[in-house]
């Protein structure tokens, strides 16, 4: 190998290894925050410590910034669960359920976490959670530990893991040992 061919070689390197350096939760935040809002499809695996086998379930997710989340699961369990600013609705087999998050923080907890990283909103993450970040922009984990030992009883940590703007997968780890893992695909327009 000539010596021209291990200074590219040595360039190409430093320049990635500048680039993951580079990248930051601000730097995150702001590629999440000028996302154009899109529609997704979720298949979700629930790993609960009484049942034998997983629960699985597949679906589609709608943001509408800056607070709207709608999850549409479809299937033998289906539901509709739209969290519009401090409201989360419920619907299913034909019953509607209206819960305000400010008294229900065991799911405003899971919800304000993919919420605020789907809109970029780092102060809002910050109020809730501790959050390190790892990887670069190809390939990111946002990992999340409530900050409220009362909630940090319920939710031990949720990673939430994407590339470039889009979040790909979704996991919460209950302090009960349930977990959920979610695959999220970006909808083709």
């Amino acid at each position: 190998m000539m010596l021209r061919d291990w200074l590219f070689i040595v360039l190409c390197w430093s320049a990635q290894a500048s680039s993951a350096a580079d990248f930051d939760v601000d730097k995150l935040m702001d590629l999440l925050r000028g996302q154009r809002p899109e529609k997704a499809t979720f298949h979700e695996t629930k790993h609960i410590a009484i049942l034998e086998r997983p629960v699985e379930s597949s679906g589609e997710l709608d943001f509408t910034r800056p607070d709207r989340l709608e999850k549409r699961t479809f299937g033998l369990n289906a539901e509709r669960m739209v969290v519009d600013g401090e409201v989360l609705t419920i619907e299913r087999g034909g019953r509607k359920q209206t819960l305000g998050l400010r008294e229900h923080p065991q799911i405003a907890v899971l919800i304000e976490s993919i919420r605020g990283t789907l809109a970029g909103d780092r102060t809002a993450l910050e109020k809730t959670y501790t959050m390190t970040l790892e990887g670069d922009m190809q390939s990111w984990r946002l990992m999340f530990r409530p900050k409220d030992a009362a909630l940090a009883t319920l939710v031990s940590r949720i990673r939430i893991g994407g590339t470039q703007a889009q979040v790909r997968r979704v996991e919460i780890d209950e302090a009960d040992g349930d977990r959920s893992v979610m695959l999220v695909t970006p909808a083709t327009p």
